[in-house]
């Protein structure tokens, strides 16, 4: 049964197409145009959202400005509570949500279903960290610096910066959408949210929760359409793009797995499976290619395969492991790497197959720098293996990726596992585990064209406001107890 855009939801819907959102209320965009929303498993229009004028976008934009005054001087504990009211909304109101996911971004039932949890806590863990960051400041006395008297005290402080845009990707649209609203409302700023196309309707739910919550009018909006009308880019080109503006950008990876011959080849089976293919390997921090010495790569890969041949594929709604993937455009291009690697002569572990745009997981060996998969980011479930003889090609090739998001190293020699660890030219390193984000708590960060800034729940927090200054000059230096 379909649950989008019915219940407390149902006024976000005008007809069939989801309303935008502005001002504290929904609205039909003056454009009378609609963008549609492709279901990646049946390959027909899903649903359809507004497609905002540039107009629309400015005059959000000028509210938000507004709205963002008043809330500076909200009291943390309240904005605090709010955010607590809206994780209990979020959590309450999973299923709808979750239904949204499954059907705009094929992702399988019961990961649509965490993801939507998972950002309600994150939410509720953003307001009780904001508290504590934003609650402290600091006192600095002026003789500590060479030549001066302490008569001067220094009071710092952080405050907002303003409006943030937040722009997630497809494949967590909730998830990395709420990453970015809680910091930025709990520090005192305006959000305006420009959520993904396949991901949009997901997205205007959640915003809804954040209504129902009672934030105060014009502090967050939602606005939706084609990116490329409303101002959209590659992360590069924004960042040229920016000027003054503070980034904090978190792009593609070509995470690296590397094994070295001590390691635990049933627990590097079992991670490159689960980093490598879950969600259809549709994730930034997804294992990208296997850099493994030959002397256990036999083995690891025959391991792979029984695992791979137990996977469940097919729709999101029997929750499937491996589901389609988001587009057409993005199946022709995993295809298109595909056969690259055949016609350079790399071994197919299983065939290669594909429906649309469900492709079957597929795993390369023999894999060689020459082929264009050993470097791009398929965003599919195909994975490469590269053999290698020495931890030291490995850490070559993990550095020579334009990408440095996240890689991992799988042996039982802690020593090694380090230095190959400060080796690698990449934001987070995992030992004995596949790549992954989580905890929300830690540090988030890419290296190279991977992104630029940190994120994870204190970092955002930082990263969203600005630190101010006031300093005190006393008369005469004042010395406590002196």
């Amino acid at each position: 049964m379909a649950l989008a855009g019915m219940g407390v939801f149902a006024e976000i819907l005008d007809g069939e197409v989801f309303k935008y959102y502005a001002d504290g209320e929904w609205r039909s965009s003056a454009s009378g145009k609609s963008v549609g929303i492709v279901n990646p498993t049946t390959r027909q229009t899903q649903y359809k959202v507004q497609a905002c004028t540039q107009e629309e976008v400015n005059k959000v934009m000028e509210a938000a400005k507004v709205a963002q005054k008043a809330w500076a001087r909200t009291p943390l504990w309240k904005r605090a509570e709010l955010l607590h009211k809206a994780a209990a909304i979020l959590k309450e109101h999973k299923a709808p949500i979750a239904e949204c996911l499954v059907k705009e971004i094929a992702k399988p039932a019961k990961d649509a279903v965490t993801e939507v949890v998972r950002s309600g806590d994150l939410i509720s863990y953003t307001a009780e960290e904001g508290v504590r960051i934003l609650g402290e400041g600091k006192l600095l006395v002026s003789d500590s610096f060479p030549g001066n008297e302490r008569n001067k005290y220094c009071l710092s402080s952080k405050i907002p910066l303003g409006v943030v845009l937040a722009i997630p990707p497809f494949n967590y649209p909730v998830n990395l959408a709420v990453s970015k609203i809680g910091p930025a409302l709990i520090a005192g700023n305006a959000l305006v949210l420009k959520p993904p196309t396949q991901g949009a309707v997901a997205a205007l739910h959640m915003v809804h929760c954040f209504h129902l919550a009672g934030f105060p009018k014009g502090l967050i909006s939602c606005v939706t359409g084609k990116g490329s009308e409303i101002g959209g880019d590659t992360g590069i080109a924004i960042s040229k793009k920016a000027g003054m503006v503070p980034l904090q950008m978190e792009l593609g990876g070509k995470d690296a797995c590397i094994v070295l011959e001590d390691a635990d080849l049933d627990l590097v089976a079992a991670n490159i499976v689960k980093g490598g293919f879950s969600y259809s390997g549709q994730r930034c921090t997804a294992v990208k290619v296997v850099l493994i010495m030959e002397s256990v790569a036999d083995a690891v890969v025959q391991k792979v395969n029984a695992k791979l041949a137990k996977l469940k594929v097919g729709p999101p709604e029997d929750n499937s492991d491996i589901t389609p993937v988001v587009t057409e455009s993005s199946a022709n291009f995993i295809e298109g790497l595909v056969m690259d690697a055949k016609e350079k002569g790399a071994t197919f572990c299983q065939e290669y197959r594909r429906e649309g745009n469900l492709i079957w997981p597929l795993l390369l060996d023999h894999v060689r720098p020459d082929m264009r998969i050993a470097w791009e980011e398929p965003f599919g479930p195909v994975l490469p293996v590269i053999r290698i003889n020495s931890a030291e090609e490995g850490i070559h090739h993990c550095n020579a990726s334009n990408f440095g998001l996240q890689g991992c190293i799988f042996t039982k020699d802690i020593n090694k596992a380090i230095l190959i660890s400060d080796a690698m030219e990449t934001g987070t390193v995992q030992i004995n585990s596949a790549p992954a984000r989580g905890p929300d708590h830690f540090p988030f960060q890419g290296l190279k064209d991977s992104g630029i800034g940190s994120q994870g729940i204190t970092n955002s927090i930082n990263m969203m406001t600005k630190v101010k200054s006031t300093v005190i000059n006393l008369p005469s230096p004042s010395y406590t107890m002196g």
